[in-house]
């Protein structure tokens, strides 16, 4: 019977800390900012015709293969588990900072001895990879790290339409989710604007370059409104067509090393500014 009587609780506890406050005769708790409610004056209501899907006979070799993988691991959660793991905890008093993004971070990580010695700075950019994907994996690959700021470099391939069509509002969706996320485990966000672009190699005649300048316009208001640092690539980078020069990136798309010494100080002024927040 002793039993009986002291297991009845062990179920009613949990219930009652669901229970709304105001039901159990408690004071009100003081509202928390809410990021999303106060970001209204920045809506991602571009209009513009999001890219056609892929169809099977227009994909080149590398398309296929990624096609392939993104069946058994969409996010591709396995190409950084590993490292994820061999990386560890941050050491005391560590700067961290991870790099979230797509090939341009994945090609630029492998510069990052070079162009930020000394720094602790991950890149975690995988090609071809869109905000949907980034958003999927960034607990493993970013909040688990554990860092001080994470960058975040992310739309172009939405825009390309890598993973089906995308509007601005759903590219903004996902950029805000992860914000959320990181401000939510302390970690400083700098939002970076998408590089200039004038047509994608790969995807022939979608007309990016108007899209990009739309979409770094959210992002510019959006990284205001929820306290976030923007760092603005695009006007050093850009050219006349509203695309990136040969020498910036020799495909119009991907930087060269030049481009990546442009970009590189706009990182580290970003970074130092979130490190203050």
């Amino acid at each position: 019977m002793h039993l009986r009587r002291t297991a009845v609780p062990l179920f009613i506890l949990p219930l009652a800390a669901c229970t709304p406050i105001s039901q159990r005769g408690l004071p009100p708790e003081p509202r928390t900012p809410d990021v999303a409610a106060s970001v209204g004056s920045c809506p991602a209501s571009a209009s513009w015709t999001p890219a056609p899907p892929n169809s099977a006979d227009s994909l080149t070799d590398y398309q296929r293969s990624v096609d392939a993988r993104n069946r058994n691991d969409w996010a591709f959660l396995a190409r950084y588990r590993d490292a994820n793991a061999a990386l560890g905890d941050p050491k005391p008093g560590e700067a961290r900072v991870v790099f979230m993004g797509n090939s341009i971070t994945d090609a630029w990580a492998k510069s990052f001895p070079a162009m930020f010695p000394g720094k602790p700075y991950v890149g975690r950019g995988i090609s071809g990879q869109t905000t949907p994907q980034m958003l999927v994996r960034f607990r493993q690959d970013v909040i688990d790290l554990k860092p001080r700021v994470v960058v975040i470099l992310a739309g172009i391939n939405d825009i390309a339409g890598n993973t089906g069509p995308a509007t601005q509002a759903m590219i903004a969706d996902n950029i805000r989710s992860m914000t959320e996320i990181a401000k939510a485990n302390g970690i400083a966000v700098v939002l970076s604007s998408v590089l200039p672009a004038y047509d994608f190699p790969w995807r022939r005649g979608i007309g990016p370059a108007p899209k990009v300048v739309a979409l770094n316009a959210w992002i510019k208001c959006y990284a205001a409104q929820a306290g976030a640092v923007y760092l603005d690539y695009y006007s050093k980078m850009v050219d006349a067509r509203g695309g990136l020069s040969q020498e910036m990136a020799s495909d119009g798309v991907h930087p060269t090393e030049a481009g990546y010494r442009i970009m590189a100080p706009l990182a580290e002024a970003a970074i130092e500014q979130a490190l203050k927040k």
